[in-house]
C-alpha cells in the first residue's frame, strides 16, 4: 500500500492500530510504519497505536484517543475533574481509570494515565462526541467517587479544602442520589461514610 492509498483509507480515522491496518491489507508490510515515520508522515503513540503527524488535535479529540489506545477505561480522575471546572490546577496527563492494570504512556501529543479499578465499576460515564466518533468520560459524580476511591488519604474537611474543590459549581450540575446511588456500588462502608464527609463540606463551603 502506498502512503497517499493509506492516507485516503484511514483519512477519518484519528487514531488507527496496526490491527486496523491488517483489515485494509491482510499482508500490510509494518515496514512502511517505520518509514512513514521517519519522514514524518505518522506518530507512533504506543505500540502497535498511530496518528497521522498532521492531525489537528483539542481536548475531546486527546479524550478518544485515550479510550482508544487502552481499552476498557474512561476519562476520569483528575481530567474530568478540570474538565467540568471542579478542580482550578491545570491538567498535564489525559487521566482515565480502567479495569485493566495501572499503566502510562508517554506519547509525542500527550501523557497519558490510567488508575486500575474493579471491572464492576467501569460505569458512570456519559457519550461525548468528536467528529462523529464517541468517547467516554465520567460523570461528575463519578468523576469524583474515582478520584475519593483511588486516594484514600482524602478523608476529612482539612484535605477537602486543601483540594480547593470548586462546591458551587459541583452542586450545581450534579444530584446527590446519584452520587450515592453510585457510592453504594462501591460495597464499601468506609468509602460512603468519606462519601458523606465529602458532601457535607462541600454544601458548608456553598
Amino acid at each position: 500500500m502506498l502512503y497517499n492509498q493509506f492516507k485516503d483509507y484511514f483519512k477519518d480515522f484519528l487514531i488507527f492500530s496496526l490491527a486496523d491496518m491488517r483489515k485494509a491489507e491482510p499482508d500490510f508490510d509494518r515496514r512502511r510504519l517505520n518509514e512513514w515515520q521517519d519522514k514524518g508522515y505518522i506518530k507512533k503513540l504506543r505500540r502497535g497505536y498511530y496518528i497521522f503527524s498532521d492531525t489537528s488535535l483539542n481536548e475531546e479529540a486527546l479524550f478518544l484517543i485515550a479510550n482508544r489506545l487502552y481499552p476498557s477505561s474512561y476519562v476520569s480522575l483528575e481530567m474530568a475533574l478540570s474538565y467540568y471546572g471542579l478542580i482550578p490546577e491545570g491538567v498535564y496527563s489525559i487521566t482515565s481509570v480502567s479495569s485493566k492494570k495501572t499503566a502510562r504512556f508517554k506519547t509525542p501529543i500527550a501523557d497519558f494515565v490510567y488508575r486500575k479499578i474493579k471491572p464492576e465499576l467501569l460505569f458512570g460515564y456519559r457519550l461525548g462526541e468528536y467528529n462523529g466518533q464517541g468517547y467516554k468520560i465520567a460523570e461528575a459524580e463519578k468523576a469524583v467517587l474515582d478520584y475519593l476511591y483511588l486516594n484514600p488519604k482524602i478523608t476529612d474537611a482539612e484535605d477537602f479544602y486543601e483540594w480547593r474543590f470548586n462546591s458551587q459549581e459541583f452542586l450545581a450540575m450534579t444530584e446527590e442520589k446519584k452520587l450515592f446511588e453510585y457510592a453504594d456500588a462501591f460495597g464499601d462502608k468506609r468509602f460512603i461514610d468519606r462519601v458523606k464527609i465529602f458532601l457535607k463540606f462541600v454544601k458548608l463551603a456553598n
